[in-house]
């Protein structure tokens, strides 16, 4: 994962078709997904159920591009091992999960991934300063984390925040929620690199007709990418 700022779109397959995960992958990326991001939930930290190691092990074959897998769990840690077995690129863990942070991010770039971490709409960026120099990626939810198909809650002021404290280090700023083409150049203009977007992508396409998935993600980009960014 040789690290840009390039704006890169991160379907969510929580709103992929669950009985046909690995069709769905391949379609995202064939239609100019760069990303593949999976939305872990235990039903503790937040209020729904999803995904465990076994289910990202199985849709890992599918991905040919980055699978970005973000726990929304707790305890985190009796984890990681699992989830770099199952494949994992980055993991994500969220700041407010447990009361060692700076060591589950050791965890897991000791396990050979990517470490990321995940600030809720109402925790501040301050939060993660003491963090960055071990951290890979920032995941800013723009949505309390637990369902899709949020509205945006407007965290563009952290988002910037977060800019200037990461400075000229190599740490994506992704941004997880309500995320579309009304959304994402603000978020962008604001500094944030990666866009995961789960109903913007996947809503009025399918395996079948793939191409509404492209046009998706080609517009999502547009905006991003757009004179407004």
């Amino acid at each position: 994962m040789p690290f840009d700022r390039s704006i890169k779109i991160a379907p969510s397959i929580l709103s992929a078709d669950f009985a046909n995960f690995g069709a769905e992958i391949r379609a995202i990326e064939d239609q100019g997904a760069d990303w593949v991001h999976v939305d872990v939930m235990d039903g503790h930290f937040v209020p729904n159920l999803t995904f465990g190691p076994m289910a990202v092990k199985a849709f890992r074959p599918h991905v040919k591009t980055v699978m970005d897998v973000h726990l929304m769990i707790a305890p985190v840690d009796p984890y990681i091992d699992a989830y770099a077995d199952a494949g994992a690129d980055v993991l994500t863990a969220h700041v407010e999960a447990g009361p060692h942070i700076h060591r589950t991010l050791q965890a897991i770039k000791a396990a050979g991934m990517k470490a990321g971490v995940a600030l809720n709409p109402g925790t501040p960026a301050e939060a993660v300063a003491h963090l960055l120099d071990m951290a890979d990626l920032i995941c800013v939810m723009t949505v309390n984390p637990g369902f899709g198909g949020q509205k945006f809650i407007d965290m563009t002021a952290k988002v910037r925040a977060l800019r200037a404290m990461i400075g000229d280090r190599e740490v994506h700023i992704e941004i997880d929620g309500g995320v579309d083409t009304g959304t994402a150049p603000l978020v962008v203009q604001a500094g944030a690199d990666v866009l995961v977007a789960g109903s913007a992508v996947f809503r009025g396409g399918s395996v079948d007709a793939p191409e509404v998935y492209g046009a998706n993600i080609r517009a999502i980009r547009a905006a991003a990418e757009g004179p407004g960014a």
